[in-house]
Formats: structure tokens, C-alpha cells, sequence
């Protein structure tokens, strides 16, 4: 039996007892498939999509684009299991991976040299009104971007601005809360420590921890289907939602050239790295057929030198530091067509990497929601030093 199947067969095994021994409810499409326990003391939806992804580039100089490159993949294929045990109150959120695109770079020490797997592993409980805590492996509180999840993305995939600044995921200690200021102003915080090293790390603190905190303001009250953390205006606002965010995290000891991702800093064994800081800020207003989306991002070291030097003066590793905007507009057409604009520039501190701006249209056939759906766009990368770019993708989700 291949790594592969065996894989899919121990999950199946995992959950064999509650197919055996629960009740199952088939809601609709897209909604999950549904297990509880005869006596209600557990209940699991279990989800499963798969992203294919179509990839065509062009690059060259002087507005000639003579080289080609195509890559058609599986760009996402994940499992996700959700629910509570014992208590409502007690919930539970475990999501794995299985394409080569998502468990790919896990092969060091530091992830005891296997792929990565695992995505999201958690166990919250709701201890005292809206007050949460929760324990494990997930997204920090980062960028509105990252935080919606792939499935529900207005384009093919986040913008340059979140490939580059976000904190991606870690594990850790999260608080959070929810204050009804009035009968519409609503704020939400958020509080974690986490290890600072990023997901399935097995080797972690190398000298400090990461401290995320994030405030998200919404003085129209919640929008429909939690539409603040999900792109394109897919369930209809009859009033104006607005919903403004900010997050403020530093990493001390960041050892890894992106914080919780990128390659670790190493000399002869030993772990270097600096304090980063990084400050978000976002807003999601949705209004009938109109969704807004934008974003700041700026990151920095603590002594805003982003190098890392060994004894000796050699240059063993670089922090990616500097600044990057990125605003996008969705209008839906009818029938489930969504006409989208998109523009980031990245603004990398001079000494680690060039400028970079994108400009990018889509279009969006909406089938069943986020749930099913055909996305394709269109992409002019401009560099300051490299060669321009243009690439075109189309992708095809797909969620029971």
C-alpha cells in the first residue's frame, strides 16, 4: 500500500465508528455530510473540495511576451472535519491536506522531515458569554485575505500582498470576544501567543514567541452569512455592511525569512534571526451587487536592518520586510456572474527584493455559491528590474 492510500485509509478508519454509530444527515449540496451521535453527546460535518487549477504565463521586456510557460495541477484537495463533543460549547476543527501543493517544503528537521499534512487542529471552548479560548494549529489573526479561507476567494488566489507579509498559520493560544456596543456597532477582538515558527513545526522555539492581536469594527452590524470574511457579494446586502480591521503582531527571534513561513536562517547548525513587526489593516463593505476589499500591510525589524549576519559578517539570511497595498471590487451581473477588478503593489525594503505591481480582471460564474463555481482571470505583473509578466488562470472548486 502506497503513503498515499494508506493515508486515505486511516482516516476512513479514524472515523469508521462514527459512520457505524451515528445518525447521518445529507442536507444539500455543499452544506457537508453530517454525523451525530444517537445520543447527541457529538456531532461532525465533514467536508471535502478539490481546486484544479489551469496556469498559462508569458514573460519578456519591451512589452514583448515571447516565453511561455503552462502548469495545470491540482492546485488544492482538502478534508475537513468540525463540530462539538459533549457540550455545544466544546468545538473541535481538524483540516488536512493531500496535494503535492499544499504538503510540499515540509521535508526538514524542523518538520521531522514529512510533508505537511495537517492544516488545522483545534479545541475551543466558549467559557463565558462570547468569550472563546482555543488551543492548537490554525491561522493567526492576520490579514482579512488570508483569513478567508480558498474556497471563498473573489479571484483564483489571495494577492501578492498576502503571498509576501501574511502569518499564516501556527499553533498556539488564542482569546477571543464579541462587545454589541449598540444595536448595530459591533467589535471583535482577538489575542494569541503562538510559537512563531509556523504549521507542523516539530523543532520550535528557537527564542521567542509570536503575539498577534487584531480589533475588527462593525458599525452596521454582522453581514449575512458571515460575508465579512467571504469575497464577492454572494448573499445579497440590503443595507450598507462595513467591516474595518486591524492587526498588530510581532515576532521575537523570527528565524524564518517570512516569519511563519519561508526557509529557517541557519549557520553550522544554529538558528539566527531578529524581532519583526507587522501591522495589517483591511476593510470588507459589501451593498446589493457590490463587494469592496482592501488591505495594508507593513512589516519591519526591530532595527529595521532586515539582513541577518553571522559572526564572521557573512550574509546567512534575509527578512522579507517593507510595505504593500492592495484593493479589489466585485459586481455581480446576474445569473451568477461576477465582473472583478484587482491592484497590489508590494513595496519591498530596497535590499531584500524589487517593487512589483499587479492589475488584474476576472470573471466569476457562481453555479452553487463558493460551493461550486468557475473562476478565470487575467494578470500584467510589472517589476522595476525583472521582466514583466502576464499570466491567465482558470480554476474550477469544488465542495460537498
Amino acid at each position: 500500500m502506497t503513503i498515499s492510500r494508506l493515508k486515505y485509509f486511516l482516516i476512513v478508519l479514524l472515523f469508521l465508528p462514527t459512520f457505524l454509530f451515528s445518525q447521518v444527515k445529507l442536507n444539500s449540496f455543499g452544506k457537508g455530510i453530517v454525523f451525530q451521535a444517537k445520543d447527541t453527546s457529538f456531532y461532525c460535518k465533514m467536508n471535502f473540495r478539490i481546486q484544479n487549477l489551469i496556469y498559462n504565463e508569458w514573460s519578456g521586456e519591451n512589452n514583448t511576451f515571447s516565453e511561455f510557460n503552462s502548469n495545470s495541477r491540482i492546485r488544492r484537495s482538502r478534508l475537513k472535519f468540525s463540530g462539538w463533543a459533549v457540550d455545544p460549547k466544546i468545538e473541535y476543527k481538524i483540516e488536512v491536506s493531500f496535494s503535492n501543493n499544499d504538503t510540499g517544503g515540509g521535508s526538514g528537521i524542523e518538520f521531522n522531515k514529512t510533508s505537511n499534512l495537517l492544516l488545522d487542529a483545534t479545541v475551543s471552548y466558549n467559557f463565558f458569554r462570547n468569550l472563546e479560548i482555543k488551543l492548537g494549529q490554525t491561522k493567526l489573526a492576520g490579514n482579512r485575505e488570508r483569513v478567508i479561507s480558498s474556497a471563498d476567494l473573489q479571484f483564483v488566489d489571495r494577492s501578492r500582498l498576502n503571498s509576501r507579509f501574511n502569518i499564516d498559520r501556527d499553533f498556539g493560544i488564542f482569546l477571543l470576544n464579541k462587545h454589541q456596543i449598540s444595536s448595530s456597532f459591533i467589535l471583535k477582538e482577538s489575542v494569541s501567543m503562538s510559537q512563531g515558527e509556523g504549521r507542523d513545526v516539530t523543532i520550535g522555539y528557537n527564542g521567542g514567541y509570536c503575539y498577534t492581536f487584531r480589533v475588527d469594527a462593525l458599525p452596521f452590524g454582522e453581514f449575512k452569512s458571515k460575508g465579512d470574511y467571504v469575497s464577492s457579494a454572494i448573499a445579497y446586502e440590503e443595507t450598507p455592511k462595513l467591516n474595518i480591521g486591524a492587526t498588530y503582531s510581532v515576532n521575537n527571534n523570527s528565524v524564518r525569512e517570512r516569519g511563519q513561513l519561508g526557509n529557517f536562517i541557519l549557520d553550522n547548525g544554529q538558528y539566527l534571526g531578529k524581532t519583526t513587526n507587522v501591522f495589517f489593516a483591511d476593510l470588507m463593505y459589501k451593498y446589493k451587487n457590490l463587494s469592496i476589499l482592501s488591505e495594508y500591510a507593513n512589516k519591519w525589524a526591530i532595527d529595521n536592518q532586515p539582513i541577518i549576519f553571522n559572526d564572521n559578517g557573512t550574509i546567512i539570511g534575509k527578512l522579507y520586510t517593507g510595505e504593500a497595498f492592495n484593493i479589489q471590487a466585485g459586481y455581480m451581473l446576474g445569473k451568477n456572474w461576477e465582473a472583478a477588478i484587482r491592484y497590489t503593489t508590494v513595496n519591498p525594503t530596497p535590499s531584500i527584493a524589487e517593487k512589483n505591481t499587479e492589475y488584474t480582471i476576472g470573471i466569476n460564474k457562481f453555479i452553487k455559491g463558493h460551493k461550486l463555481k468557475i473562476q478565470t482571470d487575467f494578470t500584467y505583473s510589472d517589476l522595476d528590474i525583472s521582466s514583466d509578466y502576464i499570466f491567465w488562470r482558470t480554476q474550477v472548486e469544488f465542495q460537498f
